[in-house]
């Protein structure tokens, strides 16, 4: 049996109290009726539940008002819960935090105001509630889930029963330029920070989403095997190639992976968002790490020199670089061979921009292939009717010696190129010396291709395939 409040406090002024009369419990009431001078009576003291000020009851909305609500709890009058004692929420409509007939619990602020009521708070008990919640999440390491209120200044308020503050470079693995999008989203956190006598709470969504790409990485690495071609999306360049998202983890494309031919920066044949297929060089699973080539999925041109020209035939091609040495010449996309200053002209040269410069086109005829160590030798002079005309050499400006390239070559890898005595003796220098000696160098095409390690950085890049 529950009465309405006025009927309570009525019947508890209308009848004596039990301590100074010979009441006595009817028996198979549960204690609810008494006998009281032969009299059956009701005994409502004892459908009233025993708290104090800080205890957590549990009652059901009774009235909604625009500034206030009030709950039955069981007491001889309805709590009240003032409107700012709902939600941690600021300025909310009491409508849209409860219902009625709903079951809330309340914290119990002041058994009796000033004016007699009974105080209570829907906010403050499920904040006790919530921190427990929250204290147990942070031992265990377990995520906490709540819903994003506000956006301020470096970060986002998450409503977990406690206002937890997600700072903005915690919300993502990258960088979210617009928090606004994730106003009223629910959301999974960390708790990395915690303390009740500041009632501050920390978040980092970060942490869950690592946690998942590790989960992710995993099962992705154990998939991959070397030498099976994938696709995947380009999600960053930089200097020493290019990172491919591969459905949740990256794998790097060195530069020299990039391409058969020369490349100078991975941007010139790829731009983020492109899809690719790349083909799974090495897996280090230890470290996570997974390296990848884009030429391996295209046709080797190399193979086509091999399949096509043989030894002393003659082909056209376009000079790409000059040397001190002499004169790299690319007869297919992506294949380039080297003419040594000895095999540029009848004459002697003493600087190979006497005969060529890059651009020109010229006719050469193929002195070797090795295929092995992909090198081809040519030559311009051995091409019958071709001559070509000695060109005045301009001495360099001050302007064009600050514009000059640093290829980071010691002065040992031309040493002997110039020597006086090769013109007394009439010795040149080799090509294949020349050759090697350029391969010590970056940028000069001719030396063999790596395999690139994530954490690869410009201070070492690896030698590019010629």
């Amino acid at each position: 049996m529950r009465l309405s409040s006025d009927e309570r406090m009525s019947t508890t002024t209308t009848f004596p109290d039990t301590e100074k009369s010979n009441a006595k419990v009817v028996e198979g009431s549960n204690g609810l009726l008494l006998e009281v001078d032969g009299q059956i009576i009701p005994n409502y003291d004892a459908t009233l539940h025993p708290f104090q000020e800080g205890d957590v009851v549990t009652g059901h909305v009774v009235r909604i008002d625009n500034d206030e609500v009030l709950v039955d709890i069981g007491y001889k009058s309805e709590g009240v819960i003032p409107a700012s004692e709902l939600s941690i929420r600021k300025s909310v409509d009491p409508g849209d935090e409860v219902h009625l007939g709903e079951e809330v619990d309340a914290l119990v602020l002041t058994k009796e105001d000033q004016d007699g009521r009974l105080i209570l708070s829907k906010k403050r008990a499920r904040f006790e509630k919530a921190w427990r919640r929250i204290e147990s999440a942070a031992e265990s390491g377990e995520p906490v889930s709540g819903s994003v209120i506000e956006v301020v200044k470096g970060g986002l308020i998450i409503d977990l029963g406690v206002r937890g503050f997600l700072p903005a470079s915690l919300v993502d693995i990258r960088r979210v330029p617009n928090l606004d999008e994730y106003m009223g989203q629910a959301i999974e956190c960390k708790v990395i920070e915690l303390n009740r006598s500041r009632n501050n709470v920390v978040l980092s969504r970060r942490a869950v989403l690592e946690e998942q790409r590790k989960e992710d990485r995993e099962r992705i690495l154990d998939r991959l095997q070397p030498g099976q071609v994938v696709e995947g999306t380009i999600s960053n360049i930089v200097d020493f190639g290019a990172f491919v998202d591969l459905d949740g983890i990256d794998g790097l494309i060195h530069i020299s992976e990039l391409s058969w031919s020369h490349v100078n920066h991975p941007s010139e044949i790829l731009s983020i968002g492109d899809t690719v297929s790349v083909k799974v060089l090495d897996i280090d699973r230890d470290r996570q790490r997974i390296s990848l080539g884009l030429k391996q999925t295209q046709e080797d041109p190399w193979q086509r020199v091999v399949d096509t020209y043989n030894i002393g035939d003659e082909l056209e091609g376009t000079v790409t670089k000059v040397v001190t040495f002499g004169a790299f010449v690319e007869i297919l996309d992506g294949v380039e061979g080297l003419v040594h200053i000895s095999e540029l002209a009848q004459h002697h040269v003493e600087n190979p921009r006497e005969i060529i410069q890059p651009g020109d086109p010229v006719r050469v005829k193929i002195l070797e292939i090795d295929s092995e160590r992909r090198r081809l030798s040519l030559s311009i002079k051995r091409v019958e009717g071709q001559v070509l005309p000695v060109r005045p050499i301009v001495p360099p400006t001050e302007a064009d010696l600050d514009n000059v390239p640093e290829l980071g070559l010691s002065e040992d890898v031309f040493a002997g190129t110039d020597e006086p005595g090769s013109e007394t003796t009439g010795e040149e220098p080799t090509a294949d010396a020349d050759r090697d000696a350029a391969d010590s160098g970056p940028g000069l095409p001719g030396s063999a291709g790596g395999t690139a390690e994530a954490d690869a950085g410009p201070e070492t890049p690896q030698d590019e395939t010629g």
